[in-house]
């Protein structure tokens, strides 16, 4: 178990949870392109469980929980791989297919990946045992490492659904599709959709990412949530779902009063912005994409040595055009913008700990995690 005062925790995590997302409204990122599926990679040779037995010298593998194919996650992970290939002289990278951001802590406590991608939203609630960890907690957590993505999360509906705004989804008898169960996106939307007072009067189709393009494409789903990377792109799935709806998607019209829901929510930040990353028009009921906006950071065991993290810290400043070559979401790295998701009660990793003082943005308030 997490222990100590989770009612004194919860209000500082619940700022920090939505930071990154402050920080990064606007970034873009890129020019844009299709994103990258980003297929699995494999579990790498010397340092497999994601330690380097040290900082003696010698190759050293990171096994990285990336999330599912076609996910921002997996192509951020990638793309990381990617750049340590081309750029470092120790460090290899690899990317395990995973069941999403919140279920990657459950893997990290089962000893199953040493280090992921996954929310703030996710962390505070491990942190304080709540929302899934409520019934189910965790009893070890992950060193935090830095900002790689903010995610956000929208509405669109398909043509003949008469879906046409938030407010028809009050009504109910809708088939809704509030992303992957298991994925960070996935929990924060149904808090939102709970407390929105969509959840219960609807039908939801609990299915995997890959399934839901086909679900799209056969007319068995009325309205759904898709997200895009960065205000750059859509995820790749969300890609996919695009193609194969047959130029039949639409952003709903979103009301105050779920506007009032996402602002209220600590773990998201209301985002308003032009639609970005659809092949089709999408504005046949609003030209605004309304977004309840999610920070992904990458988290290390500490049994990673200091050496390995700050190295990824390092690819992912100094190295952004060769990430962008693989991931177009790439965000645009900066020590400011990767300190951003920190939360103050879960400890930094030591080497990413390092790379923040030595450019000038560590906060002495933070806590540094033991090697």
């Amino acid at each position: 178990m997490i222990d100590g005062d989770n009612t004194s925790r919860r209000d500082v995590v619940k700022g920090a949870a939505t930071l990154g997302v402050v920080g990064l409204a606007g970034c873009s990122g890129g020019d844009g392109g299709d994103g990258s599926d980003g297929s699995d990679g494999g579990d790498g040779s010397d340092g497999g469980d994601g330690s380097d037995g040290g900082d003696g010298g010698g190759d050293v593998t990171i096994t990285i929980g990336g999330t599912s194919t076609g996910s921002s996650t997996q192509a951020a992970g990638q793309a990381l791989a990617r750049a340590a290939s081309q750029h470092s002289d120790f460090l290899n990278i690899s990317v395990q297919e995973t069941q999403g951001w919140t279920a990657n802590l459950y893997e990290y406590d089962n000893g199953q990946i040493p280090s992921m991608g996954v929310d703030n939203n996710s962390l505070s609630k491990a942190l304080n045992e709540e929302g899934p960890f409520a019934d189910d907690p965790v009893e070890t957590l992950p060193n935090q490492g830095f900002l790689f993505t903010s995610l956000q999360i929208h509405w669109v509906g398909l043509d003949g659904s008469g879906v046409e705004s938030v407010s028809d989804l009050r009504e109910g008898g809708y088939t809704i599709y509030p992303i992957q169960p298991g994925f960070g996106t996935r929990l924060l939307t149904e808090e939102i959709l709970q407390e929105a007072g969509l959840w219960e009067p609807n039908d939801i189709l609990n299915v995997d990412t890959g399934d839901i393009p086909g679900a799209v494409e056969e007319g068995r789903v009325d309205a759904l949530c898709l997200y895009g990377a960065n205000g750059v792109n859509l995820s790749g799935w969300c890609q996919e779902v695009d193609v194969r709806s047959g130029g039949g998607l639409n952003l709903l019209e979103v009301d105050d009063e779920f506007k009032q829901v996402v602002e209220d929510h600590p773990g998201a930040i209301l985002e308003e912005v032009e639609p970005y990353g659809y092949e089709q028009e999408v504005t046949a009921y609003t030209d605004t994409l309304t977004a309840w906006s999610l920070a992904g950071q990458w988290a290390f065991s500490p049994e990673i040595s200091a050496r390995a993290t700050e190295e990824v810290c390092r690819l992912a400043l100094e190295h952004e055009d060769t990430l962008r070559e693989s991931d177009p979401t790439t965000l645009e790295y900066s020590p400011e913008a990767m300190t951003q998701t920190v939360i103050p009660e879960i400890d930094v990793h030591a080497g990413v700990a390092d790379f923040f003082e030595e450019n000038g943005v560590w906060d002495d308030s933070w806590s540094r995690g033991d090697e």
